[in-house]
């Protein structure tokens, strides 16, 4: 039995059962340790010790929570809900709820586009822009289920095709590895061999939007946390114009840090030097952020020590090595044996960036051996490694959608967010991906 297979199958199985994610990953990790023959102690050891990769990103969402709290009490959201309410129109208005409906959902798809190579802030927008949105979701019965799909779309199909921002990131991972396993490629061929399965992709969110979820959704229009809700105060139009120039200021400190800490600390700093924010509530603020953030925040932790343990065990090479047995002369099975053993693997690391190094290492010989080109080399190793991250319970992608959508209690991670992810990105870009292997 392969334990890498094995354990993403029980953190898997466990979390559809409605197990919390982090006990499903703490008990997939155990499994998967004493498969490979690890003892209880050695397996715990690993584990903890792997904990503290995700402990940089923990704690820029909790500052971020809280910037995204401090930013609520300005006013700022309020006054995009009021003008969301305004479009949305009175009741009755069918054809201009139908038009608010795909208003609403280009500025999000948008905006998650742009938060991974135009302004690269990746999830960071998500508890400022989305929970203020809620009861205009509720009031045009949008499917939520809807607007994960819309988002996780946004922080993925952008970066596996457009080599800027975290693109750019993604697309030298990929051309680093690939190098340091005996493929010399240029940058400009990643997005050629990357566009296929993009296109995957983009019909999955098109079946999502205008198939799978087009029916209206009721949801309960209930009071939301206090650290989520919407200030009912008079709106100040200079704590408005701070809010924006904070938020700003932040989107310009990530892009030339790199650092969500900073980019937190940065807003944080003019709102309380602005005075709209006291020393005081700067304190409340934050607490809520982590409390917002916690659930992102644990799991981030816990996949990192399941990653930890994955790696540990020495399966992964194993699983290749066995896919290898299988395949024999066969591209088309070669390829979708390779496909599968990327959706796997990152389905339990939960990070398609840590994925490349560990499948670029292992498939560039075996793409060699079976004959498979450059470009259709790009395709597997770029489409494995993008596999999983949607769909995963532990991807920042589908984390973060969830820690917005469920900010009233009604949007349920697994069922609600990995569920729709995983059946509409992740078999289309199966699918795509074996398609632009055969085909480059």
């Amino acid at each position: 039995m392969n334990a890498v297979l094995i354990a993403v199958l029980a953190m898997l199985i466990l979390s559809l059962l409605r197990v919390h994610v982090v006990i499903a990953l703490l008990i997939g990790a155990i499994t998967g340790g004493l498969i490979a023959g690890l003892s209880l102690t050695e397996t715990i050891d690993i584990f903890t010790g792997g904990l503290g990769g995700s402990a940089t990103v923990a704690l820029s969402y909790a500052l971020l929570g809280g910037f995204a709290i401090a930013i609520s009490k300005t006013g700022l959201p309020k006054v995009v809900v009021d003008y969301a309410v305004k479009v949305v129109g009175k009741e009755g208005e069918s054809r201009k709820k139908s038009l608010s409906k795909v208003l609403l959902i280009l500025v999000v798809l948008t905006i998650s586009c742009f938060s991974q190579n135009v302004i690269p802030i990746h999830i960071a927008f998500i508890p400022i822009l989305i929970p203020p949105l809620l009861q205009v979701f509720n009031e045009l019965k949008i499917d939520r289920r809807s607007i994960a799909t819309v988002i996780t779309f946004g922080l993925k199909a952008p970066y596996i095709l457009v080599p800027a921002g975290f693109g750019l990131i993604f697309h030298e991972i990929i051309q680093i590895n690939m190098a340091e396993s005996g493929i010399e490629i240029a940058m400009t061929d990643i997005p050629k061999a990357l566009l296929i399965p993009t296109i995957g992709m983009v019909i999955g969110l098109l079946i999502a939007l205008l198939i799978s979820y087009r029916k209206k959704r009721t949801y309960v229009n209930v009071q939301m946390n206090e650290e989520v809700a919407v200030t009912e105060e008079p709106v100040s139009t200079r704590a408005v114009i701070v809010a924006i120039i904070a938020i700003l200021g932040a989107l310009v400190v990530q892009y030339e840090t790199k650092s969500m800490i900073l980019s937190a600390l940065f807003g944080l700093l003019v709102l309380l030097f602005s005075g709209k924010m006291n020393v005081k509530s700067a304190e409340s603020n934050l607490t809520d952020g982590m409390k917002m953030m916690a659930f992102i925040g644990f799991v981030m932790i816990t996949a990192s020590g399941f990653a930890a343990v994955i790696r540990e065990t020495g399966h992964v090479n194993l699983l290749v090595e066995q896919s290898v047995h299988l395949i024999g002369d066969n591209k088309g099975l070669a390829a979708l044996l390779m496909l599968l053993v990327g959706l796997f693997i990152t389905m339990g690391i939960g990070s398609s960036f840590s994925t490349i190094p560990i499948i670029a290492t292992l498939f560039v010989p075996l793409s060699l051996a079976v004959g498979f080109s450059p470009l259709a080399t790009i395709a597997l190793i770029g489409t494995a490694g993008a596999l999983g991250d949607a769909g995963s319970p532990a991807s920042d992608s589908t984390l973060g959608p969830t820690a917005g959508l469920n900010a009233d209690g009604q949007h349920h991670h697994i069922w609600d967010t990995c569920v729709p992810t995983f059946i509409h990105f992740n078999l289309p870009l199966i699918a795509f991906g074996w398609i632009a292997a055969m085909v480059l």
